[in-house]
């Protein structure tokens, strides 16, 4: 079968491989659709610090299910299906309360453990998240950063009837914004120095734009939201200079949620953060009922992922991807390699 290896930053080797067979408890998927996401974009440019090469890479996908191993019950082979990346211990504190998805020896696959970029595929039955037939194989790619977006907007707290900054318009980003408005969010907001991307979040219902280059972000929530300011903010975009505006600008005891990877550390104003009583929160990566959760808004509709598909590749022309994000700069959303 057909295997895509990133040997070293900028270098992708196509090989040929053995097919893989599950065994007991496990399920081989045949690969659809793998989306290329910003982690990803870092490991091509050798900058993601938790990855070494050679890697396959691959997380967020979707799959049909080839074949079951020994043991594997309530998935038919045939059915449509994407799976959680993560492979967690189990047995340090954040796994036994719950909370694997900051497992202390936390891998994922795409990164520090092999990922889907591959034609067959083997995973555990237990990862499997289930996808509706009506589907398109774009959606279920879509479910892993939708899920990121999931699990952030539910570690914000109770959205209802707030007012919600999001800096960032990439998929993250877009995806919160709607993740906001899902949980009953009043009015969300979102700040991006990208037109292009400003105009996909107008795409799916977010007509509360800012773009930084423009106005200030102050601005911007003057006349998004009046008086009433914001008592939420959600960092997707890793700008030490737009997190520093939102702590300047958000109501006092509000909730500031950070969910960018920052490729430096960033001053932030931690007197603002004491005086004001605000809440800085981090949020990482998902558990398996945020898969759930954002399967349930893609197929209702509430979550839209279509505006955000930019363009396609078929696997032997992996690395033009890349290099077609790398041309496209913030002319471009979501790629995906088609399999």
């Amino acid at each position: 079968m057909r295997q895509a290896v990133m040997v070293s930053p900028g270098v992708i080797e196509h090989r040929q491989v053995a097919e893989p067979e599950p065994g007991p408890g496990q399920a081989l998927l045949r690969i659809r659709r793998i989306g290329i996401c910003g982690s990803d974009v870092h490991v091509y440019h050798g900058r993601h610090p938790f990855t070494k090469y050679p890697v396959v890479q691959g997380h967020e996908f979707m799959a049909t299910v080839e074949a079951l191993g020994p043991g594997v019950q309530g998935v038919a082979v045939g059915a449509k299906v994407t799976a959680t990346p993560q492979e967690v211990c189990g047995e340090c504190g954040p796994c036994r309360r719950g909370r694997y998805n900051v497992c202390e020896r936390l891998k994922v696959r795409g990164f520090q453990a092999p990922g889907v970029a591959q034609d067959l595929f083997v995973t555990e039955a237990d990862k499997l998240v289930p996808l509706p037939q009506s589907f398109t194989e774009e959606q279920g790619a879509f479910v892993e950063p939708a899920a990121v977006a999931a699990h952030a907007s539910l570690r914000a707290g109770d959205l209802a009837g707030k007012n919600v900054v999001v800096l960032g318009a990439g998929p993250i980003g877009n995806f919160i914004a709607q993740a906001c408005r899902c949980r009953g969010a009043a009015r969300v907001l979102i700040s991006d120095p990208s037109e292009y991307r400003l105009q996909i979040a107008r795409q799916v219902g977010i007509d509360a734009v800012c773009n930084p280059t423009r106005e200030t972000l102050g601005e911007a929530t003057r006349r998004a939201f009046g008086d009433e300011g914001f008592e939420v903010a959600a960092d997707a975009a890793g700008v030490g200079e737009a997190l520093n505006e939102a702590l300047a600008g958000i109501a006092k005891g509000g909730t500031v949620l950070v969910v960018a990877v920052y490729e430096e550390r960033p001053p932030v104003n931690m007197a603002l953060v004491s005086e004001h009583e605000l809440s800085m929160l981090g949020s990482m990566m998902y558990r398996h009922e945020d898969y759930a959760q954002a399967v349930e808004w893609i197929g209702s509709g509430a979550l839209q992922t279509e505006p955000l598909d930019s363009r396609h590749f078929p696997f032997e022309q992996y690395l033009e991807a890349y290099r077609y994000i790398e041309a496209q700069g913030d002319r471009c959303v979501k790629v995906f390699v088609d399999l």
